[in-house]
């Protein structure tokens, strides 16, 4: 893991992969994908949107879809009490 990506994280980023479903004008009938990881704020996802803003201003291929998955990586740890023994021989 690089320093810049252990930095996003510690800001509060997480991982997003984005599904990007697309036509290009030369095959209209043919569905395309395009897969786009970063690290990114949820719930706003201002990297994504960004991308997605170059994409119609700068591709000459027309959106279908965008299908989103994030996952917060550094977070605190999940930890919870335990009422119990445990005997171990």
């Amino acid at each position: 893991m690089s320093d810049r990506a252990l930095t996003r994280q510690l800001q509060g980023y997480g991982l997003t992969t984005a599904e990007i479903h697309y036509y290009r004008p030369d095959y209209p009938s043919l569905l395309q994908l395009f897969v786009w990881q970063d690290y990114d704020l949820a719930p706003d996802f201002p990297e994504l949107f960004g991308f997605l803003d170059h994409w119609r201003r700068e591709i000459e291929a027309a959106l279908h879809s965008v299908r989103i998955a994030h996952e917060q990586l550094v977070r605190p740890a999940e930890w919870r009490a335990v009422d119990g023994i445990i005997t171990i021989q």
